[in-house]
């Protein structure tokens, strides 16, 4: 692989280094827990006492458009939301988390996607109440068009629109195609070229096909090879069932500075949990808010409970499967000087599994980046539809991606990520403080889904029986064509 780092400007680095030093270091994280915290009250834990209604709700069918197909249902939705959140960042972000921050980030892991999950549910809810007929029959959203039509500010819309397409189109899929390039060369000498050019071939063939097409696929991939994965998991915790207790006491105790790992004290634990919680399972990123607006549901809510249980599947499931795997590898080690990201999780897998560690870890980069590619395309072309209409536009942006996919994959980009986690942060800094501008509205359609629940009723959204007055939602529920759908 080429060095692309040699390419790139000094300035241009110390501005990305600068602007992730200021965000991430004294505003995004306070944001992040003050936001989720007032989310969590406000809506009175929703994350905890509407777990059974998240699980009855994902398992509910698509509406009928009225072209004759079924809409993208609730599940499908999720599974577009978690081909983008499970990616690498469960795999070597977690590792690298660990190393820089020691056991204790994992606990600043669980409590950034606890409250985060509130957050979740409240920018998902927001974007079915304020999602569009796409020309496909079905629908498009998310902070975006929330940002336009709830609080009226079209211009900050924009602004995040092309923060999205560049951070998860652009910068995340050439991070995701480069880990797959790396571990194929690296465990079967794959030549990096032939890893682009497939890699850009199906990448081309799926966005080339549509949303319905990318939730298919998602909706297969995600399952499988999460079980896969948790399921090995199990296996080596049943081997080390001696050593699990105490690595939980590791955990909590490491997370206040009552077991020092590392150098860098709680401090370190704290930034690196919440840092790559944050990349995982993008609570309040305002990312996912774009796939559960495809869904076709009756009661925005519905939406809001599934990607709630998202952030709880990515950070309690998946990342934890990986942090538990790396704990109880004996040769981790801690710091900047040590070895970081998918190298720590392949170490551990061979040290729990032998030589099977390393082919099942590279099948399951190569699924796992790849779902993430699918999904992160999406949240990009939801958002160049937002700026243009123009469909010579969607088709370059198209190929954009496409050819960025190949040239992650053959080329090292040791600053893509500083560039993504800068991206990352502002995104989430405008989404945050749009989605407390609109909280009023949330809350009053989470009553009004309260309030049919406790009546017997199956939840159906009608603008007009809100006890508040909303605007910019003539068109909820009605396809392109206008006809109602519920």
């Amino acid at each position: 692989m080429s060095d692309f780092d040699s390419l790139i400007p000094g300035w241009f680095k110390v501005v990305i280094e600068t602007g992730n030093d200021l965000i991430w270091s004294q505003y995004l994280i306070g944001l992040l827990i003050t936001v989720g915290i007032y989310f969590t009250i406000g809506s009175k834990f929703v994350q905890l006492r509407w777990i059974p209604e998240m699980f009855r709700a994902i398992g509910e069918k698509p509406e009928t458009l009225d072209n004759g197909e079924k809409g993208i249902s609730p599940f499908q939705a999720f599974a577009i939301s978690a081909g983008s959140r499970v990616g690498t960042g469960n795999i070597a972000g977690v590792a690298t988390a660990i190393v820089l921050g020691g056991p204790g980030a994992v606990f600043w892991m669980w409590l950034i996607a606890f409250i985060g999950a509130a957050s979740a549910f409240i920018e998902a809810t927001l974007a079915q109440i304020y999602k569009v007929p796409d020309e496909d029959g079905g629908f498009r959203g998310g902070p975006a068009y929330y940002i336009t039509k709830g609080l009226n500010q079209r211009w900050l819309g924009i602004v995040f629109a092309i923060l999205i397409t560049v951070t998860f189109a652009f910068v995340f899929n050439t991070v995701q195609s480069n880990t797959i390039a790396e571990s194929l060369n690296t465990q079967y000498n794959v030549n990096p070229v032939v890893t682009g050019l497939i890699l850009a071939v199906f990448t081309a063939i799926i966005i080339f096909g549509g949303v319905r097409s990318i939730a298919r696929i998602s909706s297969v991939i995600v399952p499988v090879m999460a079980i896969i994965y948790i399921g090995l998991v199990l296996v080596i915790l049943v081997m080390n069932y001696d050593q699990i207790i105490p690595m939980l006491v590791t955990i909590v105790k490491s997370a206040f500075g009552a077991q020092q790992v590392t150098g860098g004290a709680v401090g370190a634990a704290i930034l690196q949990g919440v840092k790559r919680g944050l990349f995982s399972n993008e609570a309040g990123m305002g990312s996912a808010p774009n796939a559960a607006a495809t869904a076709a549901a009756p009661h925005p809510v519905k939406q809001g409970l599934i990607q709630s249980l998202g952030v709880f599947f990515d950070t309690m499931l998946v990342c934890t499967s990986t942090a538990i795997m790396i704990l109880l590898y004996s040769g981790l080690k801690f710091g900047d000087s040590a070895p970081q990201g998918v190298q720590v999780t392949q170490s551990a897998l061979n040290e729990h599994l032998g030589s099977a560690g390393g082919i099942f870890l590279t099948v399951a980069i190569t699924l796992f980046a790849y779902s993430s590619v699918i999904g992160n395309y999406y949240y990009g072309q939801s958002n160049i539809e937002f700026l243009s209409k123009n469909k010579v536009i969607l088709f370059i942006f198209r190929c954009l991606v496409v050819v960025l996919v190949f040239l992650g994959a053959v080329v090292k980009t040791q600053t893509v990520w500083n560039t993504a986690d800068l991206f990352m942060g502002l995104m989430a800094i405008v989404n945050l403080i749009s989605i407390i501008g609109l909280s009023n509205i949330a809350f009053a359609v989470m009553r009004d889904y309260q309030r049919q629940r406790q009546a017997g009723k199956k939840p159906i959204f009608k603008p007009e029986q809100l006890e508040i007055n909303l605007f910019g939602i003539e068109s909820w529920g009605m396809n392109k064509k206008k006809n109602s759908l519920y």
